[in-house]
């Protein structure tokens, strides 16, 4: 047998080891496991885990048996009804709460059994080391649901965490407060009861601002205005959630919905106290969530502005992580893109034959000089004294492209999400390179959560009403226009390091992009975006109207679609952006990647793009029909 066949039965001889123990230790023979590209996770009775190497190092070994306790733990001590009724609906405080229950089914599950401790704990330690926890010098590099678990982690098991988190966490446990204290110690004694836990878990989040405090908690408990309560609000909420409500389901292909994503916001009775006293606090009132765009406010129509651009950041991606993170990082996606191979050079080759064929050649016949035509010289050969005919080619106008992908890089593209579309920039930069296209890549996102210091800036201001954008936005070049791609592609594996995803703030962004694709010389300018839905900064909406980053969003959409200098295009991350763009498509899944960007890069070059998107829009209806 060689040695390669040896490899592949050792990988699959741990694959259905790996898979029974998952069973095992779940307690639940019926459970379905999948190894794929991607990071693991559970939906259902469906569990995912990564795709091992043939090779399966110790190291490989030892993570993925951690991610498979993980899941395994999950499912036999996890009720997702339970964790649903208080699931807060911010996205933040959801990932913080989802995270805190993942820690109380791992603390529980390998109270007794020691091998699974050790796995967890190993996995931990790996994490926390490829995330560069060690290298971490101030609070806000440490994002807040990581932080959280981490020292419910240490609480909850009496032990300390991994050495390389515990300089960044002595900042966290420095600026918890007494209530938050309180509250963990709470959930310490309660991790036995998901429900208590859960209930303590709520008190952790309303502590350090993340979500509001619970009034309405139990059941039988009316509130005075005769609503539900925040409680049960917040779960109706989520079971229509694109993000469902357990870590499995944040990396699905579904990103935040909009409805969601317009945020929480106060009582939409619309008082001035009331509303002042939202403002103050900068965060949602108790009471239950309401969406945003039902809060009467008297400046709905004001003209969208930022407090202030003092902290805005734009960065070249490399200046984000060191060079070891980044080839690291690198490595990740060049794993995820092993089974794509193929594509891309099929996608090339039909591009190259596309713009060629824009290219129409022309010839002018019959002259004294040039370029001797040899398809007439069979006239000479059969009269010496015809002249010799020669031919020029004429010179024809090509108009040069340039394309520039604009790729969301917030916390709602966590997961597979963020994923497929690192891939989907790096296939159509290789792509669109190898035809003489000039590609631009381009992310964004903000530097903080809840604000940073513009809201800091904001605070100290004395919190003058209806401030506009208050966030700190970070704007970031993963490859520029003029750049070969294999001088950017490292940087492209920025987009799987954790931490970086935060709020998006869609509208500034593609203003951004779009004003620097104006400066550029080529003759034809496209502007494709990827994205997985609407703009969201709870900093930004807890203060200003609920419709304020959206409807900026909208009318940056229209101007651009008026003008005749950029060609818009978006793509939906697993979620239909058709609301906002005029031309859009849809990319499900990473399996489905070469297909559909196939297909729509060929309309992209279509030499008149609107009978391409009329014709692509009369396929598909009649595909549905």
């Amino acid at each position: 047998m060689s040695a390669t066949s040896k490899d592949n039965a050792r990988a699959e001889d741990f694959k259905r080891a790996t898979a029974g123990v998952l069973r095992a230790i779940a307690e639940q023979p019926d459970v379905q496991v999948a190894f794929q590209p991607g990071p693991s996770g559970v939906s259902g009775k469906r569990a995912r885990l990564p795709l091992p190497t043939r090779a399966l190092p110790p190291a490989e070994m030892a993570k993925l048996r951690g991610q498979s306790d993980a899941i395994a733990l999950r499912l036999r001590h996890h009720d997702d009804n339970v964790h649903a009724q208080r699931m807060p609906t911010r996205r933040e405080a959801k990932d913080a709460y989802d995270a805190l229950e993942q820690v109380r089914v791992e603390i529980v599950g390998s109270r007794f059994m020691d091998g699974v401790r050790g796995n967890l704990t190993a996995k931990l330690a790996e994490e926390c080391e490829s995330e560069g926890y060690d290298r971490m010098t101030r609070k806000d590099q440490l994002p807040i649901d990581k932080a959280l678990a981490l020292l419910t982690r240490e609480r909850l098991s009496g032990s300390a965490g991994p050495e390389s988190a515990q300089r960044v966490l002595n900042l966290w446990r420095d600026t918890l407060g007494e209530s938050a204290d309180q509250a963990l110690s709470e959930m310490m004694t309660a991790q036995d009861d998901q429900n208590a836990f859960a209930r303590a878990s709520r008190k952790l989040l309303a502590a350090l601002d993340l979500a509001e405090a619970e009034v309405d908690a139990e059941p039988d408990d009316n509130s005075e205005d005769g609503e539900d309560g925040g409680e049960q609000s917040g779960s109706q909420d989520n079971s229509q959630d694109g993000e469902g409500q357990s870590e499995s389901e944040q990396d699905s292909m579904l990103g935040a919905q909009p409805e969601e994503m317009e945020g929480e916001a106060a009582d939409d009775d619309g008082s001035e106290s009331e509303e002042e006293a939202a403002v103050a606090e900068g965060d949602d009132r108790p009471g239950g969530p309401q969406p945003r765009r039902e809060r009467a406010n008297p400046d709905s129509d004001a003209v969208y502005r930022a407090y202030t651009r003092q902290f805005d950041e734009e960065i070249d991606a490399e200046d984000l992580c060191d060079a070891d993170e980044l080839s690291r990082l690198r490595q990740q996606l060049d794993q995820q893109l092993q089974h794509l191979q193929g594509v891309i050079s099929k996608l090339a080759n039909r591009l190259q034959r596309r713009l060629l064929a824009q290219q129409t050649r022309s010839w002018e016949f019959d002259l004294d000089e040039g370029m001797l035509d040899a398809g007439r010289l069979a006239r000479v050969v059969t009269n010496p004294l015809l002249a010799l005919s020669f031919k020029r080619e004429l010179d024809t106008e090509f108009r040069d492209t340039v394309v520039t992908l604009l790729i969301d890089n917030s916390g709602s593209m966590r997961g597979r999400p963020i994923t497929v579309a690192a891939m989907c920039g790096d296939i159509l930069a290789r792509t669109l390179e190898r035809c003489a296209v000039k590609v631009e890549v381009l992310g964004f996102t903000t530097r903080a959560w809840k604000g940073g210091q513009s809201r800091e800036k904001w605070v100290q201001d004395g919190k003058p009403r209806n401030p506009g954008r208050l966030n700190d936005l970070r704007h970031i070049i993963y490859k520029a226009a003029d750049s070969p791609w294999r001088r950017a592609r490292k940087n492209l594996g920025l987009m799987l390091r954790e931490g970086l995803l935060k709020e998006n703030i869609d509208g500034e962004a593609l203003l951004w992009a779009y004003r620097r694709l104006l400066v550029r010389p080529e003759h034809r300018r496209i502007l494709m975006v990827i994205s997985d839905g609407a703009p969201v900064d709870d900093s930004t909406l807890s203060v200003n109207p609920g419709n304020y980053l959206e409807k900026h969003l909208r009318e940056v959409i229209r101007d651009i679609e008026h003008r005749d200098q950029v060609e818009l295009i978006a793509i939906g991350i697993g979620h239909d952006v058709t609301r906002y763009y005029r031309r859009a498509v849809t990319i499900v899944d990473a399996e489905e990647l070469g297909g559909t960007m196939m297909k729509k890069l060929t309309e992209l070059f279509d030499e008149d793009m609107e009978a391409a998107w009329v014709r692509a829009a009369g396929e598909r209806a009649a595909t549905v029909m």
